[in-house]
């Protein structure tokens, strides 16, 4: 009897367990289809799709470089002395011509009245000789004075002559002595500071001179940059086309941007391409002129340049529709199902405040570009598209006014 009661509560234990583990499979079971219930009636997210604008416009290609100046001089004397006084002010702007510095000019005084002093005998000696060479000539037709004696004074004439030259020729390196006694601006610039005080003894020749100064030129100026090989055979295929003339022999456009501006404020033309590329670097060396007027630009100055490239058919989007992948911009699309996908684009300039898009992007694509802050809205979400165009900032605005004024 007790073995029986035993075996039957067993069973029941056995069929309780069975039974609720039936129940809890039913309820996943029915949470699961629940929640894809729930998820298919989920509405789609709206957003704004239009295709890109295509239009024909400029490209321009944007590099790094600093500024250089056209010419810089530095400022050596070409004689030994000491220096008497300064006439400039240090970091102004100086004249072709101006006195800078004054050397001690006494010793090259009286190098300049020794000179004179031997032109005089010299010519003195000339003089002589003449007087001399014109006596001899009637004794010589009566036989009175030898032909030898005759030839010896005129030979004293010549010598005496040549004894002038040589004297004038030392007067003139004198005179050019005492002239670069004063040291001047070789060319129109700005000036640095003085290297050297008053009083200082400066050393003048080709080797080893005193560095007294520097001067650069300031209108125009140099603006230097590198570019790829990539970059530098685009161009190339460009001029084999005829699109676009070399710059080595054509003055191509270029803008330029300073640090703490917005807008391409400065402009210029290409003046120079190098012969070669840096081996090290593997880039080749271009050069832009542009005018300084205003002194605003400074040698040394790092800024960025904007090459003209040639004209292209270019698709355009905002830049608000673009998003970051890590390495990768993408942009997001709708298909025919309206489902988004990720298009990744190689982006380019900015064209009238919208972005080119170089390539990934075709002319009929649907371009999401509002609602794409949303965080909801990623590759395969469904979605509500509403058709809308893409404009310039500034065409968008002038059509928001005129709407408004109506």
């Amino acid at each position: 009897m007790t073995a029986t009661i035993q075996n039957s509560r067993q069973a029941f234990r056995r069929t309780s367990t069975v039974f609720a583990a039936l129940t809890m499979a039913a309820g996943a079971v029915g949470s699961l289809a629940v929640s894809a219930s729930a998820q298919s009636a989920m509405p789609a997210f709206p957003v704004t799709v239009a295709p890109p604008l295509a239009k024909h416009i400029k490209t321009w290609d944007e590099f790094p470089g600093r500024f250089e100046a056209v010419a810089r001089v530095e400022l050596r004397p070409r004689v030994s002395g000491y220096v008497e006084k300064v006439h400039f002010t240090e970091g102004a702007l100086v004249k072709q011509g101006d006195l800078l510095f004054t050397l001690d000019k006494r010793p090259f005084q009286i190098a300049v009245d020794a000179a004179k002093a031997e032109v005089a005998r010299t010519q003195a000696q000339v003089v002589f000789a003449k007087a001399d060479l014109e006596r001899a000539s009637p004794l010589v037709e009566t036989k009175v004075l030898s032909e030898q004696v005759f030839e010896q004074r005129k030979s004293s004439l010549g010598v005496a002559e040549a004894q002038v030259l040589a004297a004038q020729a030392q007067l003139h390196s004198a005179e050019l002595n005492l002239e670069w006694a004063e040291v001047r601006a070789p060319i129109s610039g700005r000036v640095s500071d003085k290297k050297i005080d008053v009083g200082n003894l400066v050393l003048g020749g080709q080797v080893n001179s005193t560095l007294m100064a520097t001067i650069v030129t300031v209108d125009p100026i140099h603006f230097v940059f590198d570019t790829s090989e990539a970059d530098y055979l685009r161009y190339a295929r460009l001029r084999q086309s005829g699109a676009l003339p070399s710059s080595r022999l054509a003055p191509n456009p270029v803008r330029i941007k300073l640090g703490d501006e917005t807008t391409w404020a400065h402009e210029g033309v290409m003046d120079f391409i190098d012969n070669s590329f840096n081996q090290r670097s593997g880039t080749i060396r271009g050069r832009a002129v542009l005018p300084n007027k205003d002194d605003i630009l400074s040698p040394g100055i790092f800024a960025r340049i904007s090459v003209y490239g040639g004209d292209i058919d270019a698709l355009l989007v905002p830049d608000a529709a673009i998003v970051s992948d890590q390495a990768h911009k993408i942009l997001y699309t709708v298909n025919a199902d309206n489902v988004i996908v990720a298009t990744p684009v190689t982006l380019g300039q900015l064209y009238e405040g919208l972005r080119v898009v170089r390539s990934g992007l075709k002319p009929d694509d649907r371009v999401v570009i509002e609602g794409v802050a949303n965080p909801a809205i990623r590759p395969g979400t469904k979605v509500a598209p509403t058709q809308g165009t893409i404009q310039p900032p500034q065409t968008a605005a002038a059509t928001k006014g005129s709407t408004a004024e109506k």
